[in-house]
């Protein structure tokens, strides 16, 4: 009932204060502006579908059924797929059929996520609108300030979006756009991994085990920085190569942008971690509302450098101070409450990770900086990379308990077992 309550909020304003900025403020082609509008309604259905979604998506993280993630994520994949590849037959403009498409596609992950749900879990039957009035309120409460949390990821990637278009148009979106799809690729790997952390973080609190709670936190946050390096290293270094290898053309400032955002990406990874352990104490009303008003310092910091001139990725430099405050900001208020001491983080995670990136980064950067830029030098680059990467995390970020375990689950995958 609340998620189809903020459903309503969402297509209330982008019938409203969404088509009015669309039609009026935008710089797009007049010629391409019905396209737009047809995309944008896509887009605002697609939203809401995934909003709706978000109960059932939770009870299977409760239940910790995660085969049915990877299952759907990999229908989910192939249907991404399909649909790049049907936009060569279809007779209609290619922009408004792909909106079309991937809004059909969300809509069967839609589909299939509540048939397991209904079909798997009691509490997913069918819906009514006879709730407890008492938990609603509670619920309503904690839903609403986790909304305006996310407004802050909203303004960086939506909002920034927008301003860059009135700055310096289409051209640019489309080399911040190219950035975000190659950044969202690697969230999104990561994110699946902590989601099967998810629920143990929350359960340890519920119960008391405060130490164990902070165990999986500090494990977690490291575990992720080493995830997101294995992709941020090489992605970083050979980004010329390898977009070109992707695209032919690159537009202007791509590779800048990729650099940038995957280097943020580098510095938020504890984010996810973090946000549920707060969640598990229910107070998330200063926690969100701090995060919130520092996230949309973006806006008006990122006006101001373009207003003097500054080029468009300086809005990238912008929020990279910003994710630095926000991470500091997100483990004063896990520290404070779930109890764990802050220098013990410092000292055992952010100090930990720097010195796996350092090591990790000096052979590619060395061989990056002394090969001639071909086909050979971006594969030696990456493999080398790949292989410090994993050394470093190893033998530099893991307890031995946990490089045992790690080492011991790799023996058995290649035995067969």
């Amino acid at each position: 009932v609340i998620h189809l309550l903020i459903s309503l909020c969402v297509l209330l304003l982008a019938a409203t204060v969404g088509l009015w900025y669309l039609n009026t403020c935008m710089n797009i082609s007049p010629r391409r502006m019905g396209a737009a509008n047809w995309v944008f309604l896509f887009s605002t259905l697609t939203f809401v579908v995934n909003v709706i979604s978000v109960p059932y998506n939770a009870t299977i993280v409760a239940h910790e059924r995660m085969s049915a993630f990877a299952y759907i994520s990999v229908y989910e994949a192939l249907a991404r797929l399909a649909v790049a590849s049907a936009l060569t037959l279809v007779p209609l403009d290619r922009l408004v059929a792909y909106g079309a498409l991937l809004m059909l596609m969300q809509v069967s992950v839609r589909l299939l996520y509540g048939a397991y749900c209904k079909r798997h879990f009691s509490e997913c039957g069918r819906l009514t609108l006879r709730v407890d009035k008492a938990l609603l309120g509670q619920m309503f409460s904690f839903a609403s300030w986790t909304v305006v949390g996310s407004l802050s990821f909203i303004f960086h990637t939506q909002g920034i979006a927008l301003i860059i278009n009135i700055f310096f148009g289409a051209a640019v979106n489309a080399a911040q756009g190219i950035a975000n799809q190659v950044n969202s690729v690697v969230n999104q790997f990561v994110s699946n991994f902590l989601l099967a952390m998810n629920p143990q973080v929350v359960k340890s609190y519920a119960v008391g085990e405060l130490g164990q709670m902070h165990q999986l936190v500090f494990r977690g946050c490291r575990f992720a920085f080493f995830l997101v390096s294995f992709f941020v290293i090489p992605l970083t270094l050979e980004a010329p190569a390898l977009l070109g290898l992707w695209l032919k053309t690159v537009p202007a400032y791509t590779v800048i942008f990729v650099r940038l955002v995957l280097l943020i990406s580098l510095v938020n990874c504890y984010s996810g971690i973090l946000a549920t352990s707060q969640g598990a104490t229910g107070k998330v009303k200063a926690y969100q509302l701090t995060l919130t008003l520092t996230g949309f310092l973006h806006l008006p910091l990122t006006w101001v450098f373009y207003s003097l001139g500054f080029e468009p990725y300086y809005a990238m430099y912008v929020y990279l101070v910003i994710v630095v405050v926000l991470q500091a900001t997100r483990i004063a208020f896990v520290s404070r409450s779930t109890h764990f001491p802050m220098a013990r983080f410092y000292r055992q995670v952010v100090l930990l990770c720097l010195l796996v990136f350092l090591a990790s980064a000096a052979v590619p950067a060395l061989l990056h900086l002394l090969l001639a830029p071909c086909l050979l030098s971006t594969v030696t680059v990456c493999l080398s990379s790949v292989l410090t990467t994993g050394l470093s995390s190893l033998y530099i970020g893991m307890t031995r308990g946990e490089r045992t375990k790690v080492l011991s689950n790799i023996s058995k995958r290649l035995r067969g077992r």
